[in-house]
Protein backbone atom coordinates (compact mmCIF):
# COMPACT_ATOMS: atom_id res chain seq x y z
CA UNK A 1 0.00 0.00 0.00
CA UNK A 2 1.35 3.24 -0.80
CA UNK A 3 1.96 5.39 1.87
CA UNK A 4 0.71 8.58 0.94
CA UNK A 5 -2.43 6.86 0.26
CA UNK A 6 -3.00 5.69 3.47
CA UNK A 7 -2.30 8.85 5.10
CA UNK A 8 -4.95 10.56 3.10
CA UNK A 9 -7.45 7.79 3.98
CA UNK A 10 -6.50 8.60 8.32
CA UNK A 11 -6.43 11.93 7.20
CA UNK A 12 -10.02 11.82 6.20
CA UNK A 13 -11.16 9.22 8.85
CA UNK A 14 -9.48 11.47 11.64
CA UNK A 15 -12.69 14.37 11.53
CA UNK A 16 -14.95 11.50 11.86
CA UNK A 17 -13.51 9.35 14.81
CA UNK A 18 -10.71 9.80 17.22
CA UNK A 19 -11.27 6.76 19.48
CA UNK A 20 -8.73 4.55 20.25
CA UNK A 21 -10.43 0.88 20.14
CA UNK A 22 -11.43 -0.68 17.14
CA UNK A 23 -12.67 0.19 13.89
CA UNK A 24 -15.19 -1.77 11.97
CA UNK A 25 -15.51 -2.38 7.90
CA UNK A 26 -18.50 -3.45 6.21
CA UNK A 27 -16.76 -5.48 3.09
CA UNK A 28 -18.98 -7.07 0.48
CA UNK A 29 -15.92 -7.82 -1.84
CA UNK A 30 -16.85 -5.21 -4.43
CA UNK A 31 -13.66 -3.06 -5.15
CA UNK A 32 -14.72 -0.15 -3.25
CA UNK A 33 -15.05 -2.07 -0.40
CA UNK A 34 -11.77 -4.03 -0.75
CA UNK A 35 -10.56 -0.63 -1.60
CA UNK A 36 -11.31 0.19 2.14
CA UNK A 37 -9.99 -2.95 3.61
CA UNK A 38 -6.43 -2.23 2.18
CA UNK A 39 -7.01 1.08 3.33
CA UNK A 40 -7.94 1.24 6.89
CA UNK A 41 -5.50 -2.21 7.15
CA UNK A 42 -2.71 -0.07 6.04
CA UNK A 43 -3.98 3.51 8.09
CA UNK A 44 -4.47 1.15 11.30
CA UNK A 45 -2.71 -1.95 11.72
CA UNK A 46 -4.41 -3.97 14.55
CA UNK A 47 -7.32 -1.73 14.70
CA UNK A 48 -9.64 -2.70 12.15
CA UNK A 49 -11.93 -6.09 12.11
CA UNK A 50 -14.18 -6.84 8.70
CA UNK A 51 -17.54 -8.30 8.66
CA UNK A 52 -19.29 -9.45 4.90
CA UNK A 53 -22.82 -9.74 5.13
CA UNK A 54 -24.28 -12.81 3.20
CA UNK A 55 -27.95 -11.87 2.25
CA UNK A 56 -28.39 -15.13 0.49
CA UNK A 57 -29.99 -13.58 -2.61
CA UNK A 58 -27.21 -14.69 -5.24
CA UNK A 59 -25.60 -18.23 -5.72
CA UNK A 60 -22.34 -16.49 -5.41
CA UNK A 61 -22.93 -14.91 -2.16
CA UNK A 62 -21.12 -17.43 -0.10
CA UNK A 63 -18.01 -17.66 -2.37
CA UNK A 64 -17.75 -13.87 -2.47
CA UNK A 65 -17.78 -13.85 1.30
CA UNK A 66 -15.39 -16.71 1.64
CA UNK A 67 -12.77 -14.57 -0.72
CA UNK A 68 -13.08 -12.22 1.04
CA UNK A 69 -12.15 -13.85 4.56
CA UNK A 70 -9.33 -15.20 2.72
CA UNK A 71 -7.97 -11.16 1.73
CA UNK A 72 -8.19 -10.43 5.15
CA UNK A 73 -6.41 -13.59 6.27
CA UNK A 74 -3.47 -12.35 4.60
CA UNK A 75 -3.79 -9.09 5.78
CA UNK A 76 -4.11 -9.72 9.44
CA UNK A 77 -7.76 -8.58 9.85
CA UNK A 78 -10.18 -10.56 11.66
CA UNK A 79 -13.13 -11.35 9.84
CA UNK A 80 -16.82 -12.61 10.17
CA UNK A 81 -19.35 -13.53 7.66
CA UNK A 82 -22.78 -12.87 9.28
CA UNK A 83 -25.46 -14.51 7.25
CA UNK A 84 -28.85 -12.82 7.13
CA UNK A 85 -32.56 -14.19 5.55
CA UNK A 86 -34.15 -11.06 3.88
CA UNK A 87 -37.88 -10.78 4.23
CA UNK A 88 -40.21 -10.62 1.55
CA UNK A 89 -41.28 -7.09 -0.03
CA UNK A 90 -39.20 -4.64 -0.93
CA UNK A 91 -36.19 -6.89 -1.52
CA UNK A 92 -33.44 -3.70 -1.40
CA UNK A 93 -35.03 -1.89 2.00
CA UNK A 94 -35.75 -5.15 3.73
CA UNK A 95 -32.12 -6.89 2.98
CA UNK A 96 -30.59 -2.73 4.31
CA UNK A 97 -32.26 -3.50 7.12
CA UNK A 98 -31.39 -7.22 7.71
CA UNK A 99 -27.64 -6.03 6.69
CA UNK A 100 -27.31 -3.12 9.14
CA UNK A 101 -28.96 -4.98 11.97
CA UNK A 102 -26.32 -7.69 11.39
CA UNK A 103 -23.37 -5.35 11.47
CA UNK A 104 -24.33 -3.64 14.51
CA UNK A 105 -24.91 -7.45 16.37
CA UNK A 106 -21.50 -7.65 15.10
CA UNK A 107 -20.13 -5.21 16.28
CA UNK A 108 -21.29 -4.84 19.37
CA UNK A 109 -20.16 -8.18 19.77
CA UNK A 110 -16.82 -7.91 18.98
CA UNK A 111 -16.01 -4.33 21.04
CA UNK A 112 -16.22 -2.73 18.12
CA UNK A 113 -17.19 1.82 18.55
CA UNK A 114 -17.93 2.69 14.96
CA UNK A 115 -18.58 1.42 11.25
CA UNK A 116 -17.24 2.35 8.10
CA UNK A 117 -18.19 1.86 4.78
CA UNK A 118 -17.11 2.69 1.42
CA UNK A 119 -19.44 5.24 -0.17
CA UNK A 120 -17.59 7.22 -2.56
CA UNK A 121 -17.98 10.37 -4.35
CA UNK A 122 -19.46 8.77 -7.45
CA UNK A 123 -22.42 7.16 -5.06
CA UNK A 124 -23.18 10.78 -4.10
CA UNK A 125 -23.04 12.38 -7.71
CA UNK A 126 -25.08 9.12 -8.82
CA UNK A 127 -27.87 9.47 -6.13
CA UNK A 128 -28.17 13.36 -6.94
CA UNK A 129 -28.75 12.69 -10.23
CA UNK A 130 -30.93 10.23 -9.71
CA UNK A 131 -33.38 12.10 -7.44
CA UNK A 132 -33.02 15.47 -9.17
CA UNK A 133 -34.51 13.34 -12.50
CA UNK A 134 -37.70 12.66 -9.84
CA UNK A 135 -38.26 15.95 -8.48
CA UNK A 136 -37.37 14.99 -5.05
CA UNK A 137 -37.10 18.07 -2.21
CA UNK A 138 -34.00 19.24 -0.23
CA UNK A 139 -34.14 15.84 2.11
CA UNK A 140 -34.47 13.30 -1.04
CA UNK A 141 -31.42 15.76 -2.47
CA UNK A 142 -29.28 15.87 0.67
CA UNK A 143 -26.30 13.44 0.07
CA UNK A 144 -24.85 10.75 2.67
CA UNK A 145 -23.48 12.50 5.23
CA UNK A 146 -19.88 11.29 6.45
CA UNK A 147 -21.01 9.97 9.79
CA UNK A 148 -23.92 9.31 11.29
CA UNK A 149 -26.09 6.08 12.94
CA UNK A 150 -26.33 2.64 11.13
CA UNK A 151 -29.69 2.78 9.82
CA UNK A 152 -32.32 1.53 12.77
CA UNK A 153 -29.17 1.15 15.60
CA UNK A 154 -27.23 3.18 17.78
CA UNK A 155 -23.78 1.96 16.16
CA UNK A 156 -21.91 5.53 14.71
CA UNK A 157 -21.65 4.81 10.92
CA UNK A 158 -18.73 6.45 8.93
CA UNK A 159 -18.22 6.97 5.28
CA UNK A 160 -14.32 8.35 4.94
CA UNK A 161 -14.28 7.78 1.06
CA UNK A 162 -17.23 10.49 -0.11
CA UNK A 163 -14.30 12.45 -1.31
CA UNK A 164 -12.58 9.59 -3.14
CA UNK A 165 -13.36 8.28 -6.82
CA UNK A 166 -14.51 5.08 -8.11
CA UNK A 167 -11.46 4.73 -10.45
CA UNK A 168 -9.22 5.39 -7.59
CA UNK A 169 -10.27 3.08 -5.45
CA UNK A 170 -10.61 0.58 -8.24
CA UNK A 171 -6.59 1.47 -8.94
CA UNK A 172 -5.90 0.90 -5.13
CA UNK A 173 -7.43 -3.15 -5.68
CA UNK A 174 -5.83 -3.45 -8.70
CA UNK A 175 -2.17 -2.49 -7.94
CA UNK A 176 -2.92 -5.38 -4.81
CA UNK A 177 -3.10 -7.41 -7.46
CA UNK A 178 -6.87 -8.52 -5.90
CA UNK A 179 -9.88 -9.56 -8.68
CA UNK A 180 -12.88 -7.75 -6.94
CA UNK A 181 -16.64 -9.34 -7.06
CA UNK A 182 -18.76 -7.68 -9.61
CA UNK A 183 -22.63 -7.63 -8.84
CA UNK A 184 -24.28 -7.86 -12.13
CA UNK A 185 -26.88 -5.70 -11.59
CA UNK A 186 -24.33 -2.89 -11.70
CA UNK A 187 -24.30 -2.96 -15.75
CA UNK A 188 -27.96 -4.15 -16.18
CA UNK A 189 -29.59 -1.40 -17.87
CA UNK A 190 -32.83 -2.21 -16.39
CA UNK A 191 -32.01 -0.11 -13.56
CA UNK A 192 -31.80 3.34 -13.19
CA UNK A 193 -28.29 3.82 -11.09
CA UNK A 194 -26.58 1.67 -13.96
CA UNK A 195 -27.77 3.26 -17.27
CA UNK A 196 -26.79 6.68 -15.03
CA UNK A 197 -23.04 5.20 -14.16
CA UNK A 198 -22.77 4.70 -17.61
CA UNK A 199 -23.85 7.86 -19.02
CA UNK A 200 -21.57 9.78 -16.52
CA UNK A 201 -18.51 7.59 -17.29
CA UNK A 202 -19.42 9.26 -21.04
CA UNK A 203 -19.82 12.74 -20.26
CA UNK A 204 -16.14 13.93 -19.51
CA UNK A 205 -17.77 17.77 -19.06
CA UNK A 206 -19.40 16.98 -15.96
CA UNK A 207 -17.43 17.28 -12.80
CA UNK A 208 -18.26 14.71 -10.31
CA UNK A 209 -16.60 15.62 -7.44
CA UNK A 210 -18.73 19.35 -8.14
CA UNK A 211 -21.60 17.12 -8.17
CA UNK A 212 -20.50 15.69 -4.83
CA UNK A 213 -19.74 18.28 -2.85
CA UNK A 214 -23.30 19.76 -3.89
CA UNK A 215 -24.90 16.76 -2.55
CA UNK A 216 -23.22 17.70 0.46
CA UNK A 217 -23.85 21.23 0.39
CA UNK A 218 -27.59 20.06 0.31
CA UNK A 219 -26.89 17.65 3.63
CA UNK A 220 -25.84 20.98 5.22
CA UNK A 221 -29.36 22.84 4.23
CA UNK A 222 -31.52 19.44 5.38
CA UNK A 223 -29.40 19.21 8.95
CA UNK A 224 -30.65 23.37 9.12
CA UNK A 225 -34.04 22.78 8.18
CA UNK A 226 -34.71 20.01 10.62
CA UNK A 227 -33.51 22.65 13.45
CA UNK A 228 -35.78 24.99 12.12
CA UNK A 229 -38.48 22.37 12.30
CA UNK A 230 -37.69 21.47 16.13
CA UNK A 231 -37.77 25.29 16.93
CA UNK A 232 -41.34 25.47 14.71
CA UNK A 233 -42.87 22.40 17.05
CA UNK A 234 -41.49 23.59 20.06
CA UNK A 235 -43.12 27.08 19.95
CA UNK A 236 -46.32 26.55 17.14
CA UNK A 237 -47.32 22.70 18.11
CA UNK A 238 -49.40 21.95 21.14
CA UNK A 239 -50.80 18.88 22.05
CA UNK A 240 -54.87 18.95 23.33
CA UNK A 241 -56.41 15.83 23.71
CA UNK A 242 -56.12 13.10 21.44
CA UNK A 243 -55.38 16.15 19.09
CA UNK A 244 -52.62 18.30 17.92
CA UNK A 245 -52.82 21.90 17.38
CA UNK A 246 -50.53 23.58 14.84
CA UNK A 247 -49.59 27.36 14.18
CA UNK A 248 -47.57 27.71 11.68
CA UNK A 249 -45.01 30.59 11.37
CA UNK A 250 -42.02 29.37 9.47
CA UNK A 251 -41.93 29.21 5.68
CA UNK A 252 -43.44 26.79 3.84
CA UNK A 253 -40.71 23.95 3.52
CA UNK A 254 -40.58 23.92 7.26
CA UNK A 255 -44.14 24.07 7.89
CA UNK A 256 -44.21 20.85 5.54
CA UNK A 257 -42.02 19.03 7.86
CA UNK A 258 -43.75 20.03 10.67
CA UNK A 259 -47.26 18.73 9.38
CA UNK A 260 -45.61 15.17 8.23
CA UNK A 261 -43.98 14.92 11.72
CA UNK A 262 -47.57 15.57 12.86
CA UNK A 263 -48.69 12.85 10.34
CA UNK A 264 -46.46 10.28 11.73
CA UNK A 265 -47.69 10.87 15.49
CA UNK A 266 -51.05 10.62 15.52
CA UNK A 267 -51.39 8.31 12.47
CA UNK A 268 -48.13 6.04 12.71
CA UNK A 269 -46.35 6.81 9.51
CA UNK A 270 -45.30 10.02 7.70
CA UNK A 271 -47.00 10.77 4.47
CA UNK A 272 -45.44 10.05 1.39
CA UNK A 273 -45.33 11.76 -1.98
CA UNK A 274 -46.81 14.92 -2.06
CA UNK A 275 -49.52 14.31 0.40
CA UNK A 276 -47.73 16.49 3.14
CA UNK A 277 -47.85 19.69 0.49
CA UNK A 278 -51.24 19.11 -0.70
CA UNK A 279 -52.71 19.02 2.72
CA UNK A 280 -50.87 22.14 3.53
CA UNK A 281 -52.44 23.60 0.33
CA UNK A 282 -55.52 23.00 1.58
CA UNK A 283 -55.46 24.12 4.99
CA UNK A 284 -53.79 27.68 4.14
CA UNK A 285 -56.82 27.96 1.23
CA UNK A 286 -59.27 27.33 4.63
CA UNK A 287 -60.54 23.98 3.12
CA UNK A 288 -61.03 20.97 6.21
CA UNK A 289 -58.79 17.88 4.34
CA UNK A 290 -58.18 14.47 5.09
CA UNK A 291 -54.73 12.55 5.05
CA UNK A 292 -54.53 8.91 6.28
CA UNK A 293 -57.13 8.23 9.07
CA UNK A 294 -56.64 11.64 9.68
CA UNK A 295 -58.78 15.01 9.71
CA UNK A 296 -57.41 18.54 9.69
CA UNK A 297 -59.22 21.54 10.11
CA UNK A 298 -57.79 25.33 9.66
CA UNK A 299 -58.96 27.51 12.19
CA UNK A 300 -58.55 31.28 13.70
CA UNK A 301 -56.40 28.92 16.47
CA UNK A 302 -54.41 27.38 14.10
CA UNK A 303 -54.97 23.94 12.23
CA UNK A 304 -56.08 21.10 14.03
CA UNK A 305 -55.19 17.34 13.86
CA UNK A 306 -57.60 14.77 14.99
CA UNK A 307 -57.92 11.00 14.26
CA UNK A 308 -61.33 10.51 11.96
CA UNK A 309 -64.42 9.26 13.32
CA UNK A 310 -64.92 4.67 13.05
CA UNK A 311 -67.52 4.22 10.15
CA UNK A 312 -69.67 1.85 11.32
CA UNK A 313 -71.47 -0.55 8.90
CA UNK A 314 -75.30 0.12 8.37
CA UNK A 315 -77.44 -2.65 9.82
CA UNK A 316 -78.93 -5.19 7.42
CA UNK A 317 -82.26 -4.68 6.84
CA UNK A 318 -84.68 -7.84 7.31
CA UNK A 319 -85.83 -10.02 5.31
Amino acid sequence: MDAALAARFAGDLAPLWQAGGKLGLAVSGGPDSLALLLLAAAALPGRVEAATVDHQLRPESAAEAADVAVICAGLDVPHETLQVDVAPGNVQSEARSARYAALAGWAAARGIEALATAHHADDQAETLLLRLNRASGVAGLAGTRAKGLAPGTTLPLLRPLLAWRKDELAAIVAAAGLTPALDPSNSDDRFDRARLRKALAEADWLDVPSIAASAAHLADADAALDWAVRREWSECVSTEGLGITYRPQAPRAIALRVLARIVAQLDGEEPRGGAAARLFDALVEGRTSSIGQLVARPGLGGWTFTKAPVRRAAPRSGT
